[in-house]
């Protein structure tokens, strides 16, 4: 195996409990991943997080959310739930990815790279990407072959960020007691799908 890169995807406290879609175990999630990252961090080349960094989405947020398409309001960039859990804060990883700042995105490929915390206008978010400055870029900058995901949730964010990675051709892992899903049903759902896509799923500890 060649060169690793670790994705931490939206381990906020948006998606924890007591945020506003808030994951049971999110909390315990973030934990074992400041362990993991603590323990293990000198085997990747390359770790970076992303976050729901959401200004202005139009449909995606609804009073009425059918949690398929529209959702209560979460991850609003800018407030205290948006940032960083603090337990993965205090990493100190160096690659942050803000995603969905003024359309729904649901895989860490979608968003730019931004180490701040300001309010992003359209065209500072427009002109980041035109400049390369995505993940897809930065992994194959890095020379990447192997992907690792981990984070919240495991039936949404980080099933899409996985598929993503497969998809461009990395041999990706999903560290399954490094996540969780929104709900057991979904997550099964979740596993099916990056199964098919060809992301293995694997303990932290294999």
């Amino acid at each position: 195996m060649g060169a690793k890169a670790l994705i931490v995807v939206d381990v906020q406290p948006t998606f924890c409990e007591g945020g506003e879609l808030g994951v049971t175990g999110g909390n315990a999630v973030a934990a074992r991943i400041a362990d993991f990252v603590t323990a293990h961090r000198g085997e990747y080349a390359y770790i970076a997080t992303t976050q729901d960094w959401h200004i202005n989405l139009g449909s995606h947020f609804s009073a009425t959310p059918d949690y398929v398409d529209t959702w209560p309001p979460h991850g609003v960039a800018g407030t205290p739930n948006a940032a960083l859990h603090p337990l993965v804060a205090a990493l100190g990883v160096e690659h942050h990815f803000k995603k969905g700042q003024y359309q729904a995105a649901y895989s860490g490929f979608e968003g730019v790279e931004d180490n701040s915390d300001r309010v992003q206008s359209r065209e500072e978010f427009a002109a980041l990407k035109a400049a390369g400055n995505t993940l897809a870029y930065a992994l194959q900058d890095s020379g990447v072959d192997h992907v690792d995901v981990v984070g919240l949730a495991e039936s949404h964010c980080v099933k899409e960020t996985a598929i993503d990675a497969a998809e461009l051709g990395y041999s990706t892992t999903v560290l399954t007691d490094l996540t969780a899903p929104v709900s057991q049903d979904q997550g099964a759902a979740a596993r099916v799908a990056m199964k098919a896509a060809g992301v293995e799923l694997a303990a932290s500890s294999r």
